[in-house]
């Protein structure tokens, strides 16, 4: 499949979906939106890649948010559209194979967004996340009001929004806006070393967990335990349940083969 706004590249079970335009400080245009839709549908049907990482071309942006450009000319309609950057970044959220966004420089409004859409988020040291949206008298679109209040909490969440500041890895680490963060140099090592954890454990069972996570949280917590009930009964009736148990007893690596 070729692309012209973002890179496709696989390595082992990780796929890297790479944001391609670096004259552009990786800006998300419409095009770019719906390459990544195409990536990842690449990735899911694509049954040995068991985890995607999100980052952006070069060393100084993630992606630098939304296409000023094509910003003006929003009408009120467009929001609707199945291609507008919320829609797409839900299908991040809810997409069947984990996640990872590997933030290796700026990720401002729609990056930060996008960022917030995946799974797990690592971060160089001199990353820089902010939602300046206010400043153009709009909020944060596409996710960012929902998804930051829930990982970080609603007071920074507002503070960060309201006031429009940015902050550095080291900060988003102290917040819990990022789970690890490292050394440019050392960022790529450490996102691969995460995936490399995740495509270690059953496959089946990290579905059902991000899916059990993901639907518990919109929801009161007796409904959330429900969903993690059931969604322990179906692997209780798993090949990779046996395996998992039998290789632990036995003292070796497990052969998971997803059914």
């Amino acid at each position: 499949m070729s692309f012209e706004n973002i890179l496709l590249e696989k390595k082992e079970q990780i796929a890297y979906i790479i944001i391609n335009r670096p004259e552009r400080r990786n800006a998300l245009d419409i095009q770019t939106l719906q390459e990544i839709v195409a990536a990842l549908e690449d990735c899911k049907n694509d049954q040995n890649v068991g985890c995607v990482i999100f980052t952006g071309k070069g060393d100084k942006s993630f992606a630098a948010g939304a296409d000023i450009n094509q910003l003006k000319e929003k009408q009120p309609f467009d929001v609707f559209h199945p291609s507008s950057m919320q829609q797409v970044y839900d299908q991040i959220e809810y997409f069947e194979k984990p996640t990872i966004a590997m933030v290796n420089g700026y990720a401002l409004g729609g990056g930060c967004e996008l960022a917030l859409a995946c799974d797990i988020r690592v971060a160089a040291e001199t990353a820089k996340f902010g939602l300046p949206e206010l400043n153009l008298s709009i909020i944060p679109g596409a996710g960012g009001t929902q998804r930051l209040a829930r990982i970080v909490g609603k007071g920074k969440a507002l503070e960060m929004i309201l006031t429009g500041k940015m902050i550095d890895g080291e900060e988003a680490y102290r917040i819990g806006l990022v789970s690890e963060v490292a050394a440019l140099e050392k960022l790529p090592e450490k996102a691969e070393e995460i995936a490399k954890q995740i495509l270690s454990k059953g496959p089946l069972a990290v579905k059902l967990a991000k899916m059990a996570i993901n639907f518990g949280l919109e929801t009161d917590i007796r409904t959330g335990l429900l969903i993690e009930k059931l969604s322990q009964a179906l692997l209780f009736s798993t090949n990779d349940k046996i395996e998992g148990t039998k290789a632990f007893l036995e003292k070796r690596k497990p052969e998971f083969t997803g059914k």
